[in-house]
């Protein structure tokens, strides 16, 4: 428990308030050498978990963020056509080079356009993968991925298969928009990041904003803890907080309470759909800044 505790520390003071629960699977992740999958809703600071380890560590922190229709060759690598067309065109005019030793030569590294999943393999030194987002990757990315993280190694037809010199430390996220394959699921270790409650948010402010009045932090923790709880269609996660109490500061707000016109004018900070912001009127307001 004691390197548990310590993972904690360390995360805290790289800015990330972690419970005893994900500390002890970070640390687990790291003996075993597995993927961690975090899965919560958006907002809830699973990306800041994998940005948090890699100052902890010190490693670098190597991203890929998923998207609708993101393929192998966009993860892994991608050939430098331009180079490789200027260096046959240069060759052609001066006529020097075997064809088979020219081939060879243009699907060399000095061509190779690493992408973060080669990145991270070819890495020489131990480094933080993190994929993002992967439930907005397909299907097909997943199954791809699943060899890569069994084997974490790579063929590239024209080269030959490259073995990872340090297995990275991975991290992947998923906003649960769908749901990821057990096979998947069966690669990594799992932990799920929920909404922080009050003291651990009012903690969240205080370390990422140290110069935040606490009675302010405890009032805007107070107002959003009773916000998750209405029945909005973006529920606001702690960096809408963190953005709002910032905000809030910035305008030299001392008392929420007495505070309309600050609260109106950034409510944008919290509130991030139209439908959400009809509601926000003043009555609305005042019931969710009551101490009730």
């Amino acid at each position: 428990m004691q390197q548990v505790e310590e993972i904690q520390q360390n995360l805290a003071s790289a800015g990330y308030i972690a419970d005893i629960d994900l500390a002890s699977i970070l640390h687990l992740t790291q003996v075993l050498q597995r993927p961690l999958l975090l899965e919560g809703d958006a907002g809830v600071g699973k990306t800041a978990v994998a940005i948090a380890l890699s100052q902890m560590t010190g490693y670098e922190l190597i991203r890929l963020q998923c998207y609708e229709g993101l393929d192998a060759s966009t993860a892994l690598y991608e050939w430098n056509y331009q180079r490789q067309l200027m260096a046959v065109r240069l060759r052609e005019s001066k006529e020097v080079g075997e064809p088979d030793v020219v081939e060879s030569e243009l699907f060399s590294e000095e061509y190779l356009l690493p992408r973060p999943l080669l990145q991270a393999i070819t890495s020489a030194e131990p480094c933080v993968l993190l994929i993002d987002e992967i439930d907005r990757a397909d299907d097909e990315f997943e199954a791809f991925l699943l060899e890569v993280l069994s084997d974490f190694q790579i063929t590239i037809p024209e080269m030959g298969t490259i073995t990872a010199r340090h297995r990275p430390t991975v991290i992947l996220t998923s906003n649960a928009t769908r749901d990821l394959s057990d096979a998947l699921r069966r690669r990594c270790l799992f932990h799920y990041v929920d909404y922080p409650d009050a003291q651990k948010e009012q903690q969240i402010l205080s370390t990422q904003i140290p110069d935040l009045d606490r009675q302010l932090a405890r009032a805007i923790t107070r107002f959003v803890q009773k916000l998750r709880k209405d029945n909005l269609k973006k529920t606001p996660g702690v960096a809408e907080t963190l953005d709002w109490a910032a905000a809030l500061l910035h305008l030299q707000t001392h008392d929420l309470a007495q505070s309309m016109q600050q609260i109106e004018a950034t409510l944008g900070c919290l509130l991030k759909t139209q439908a959400d912001r009809e509601l926000a009127t003043r009555d609305w307001l005042q019931q969710h800044l009551s101490e009730d």
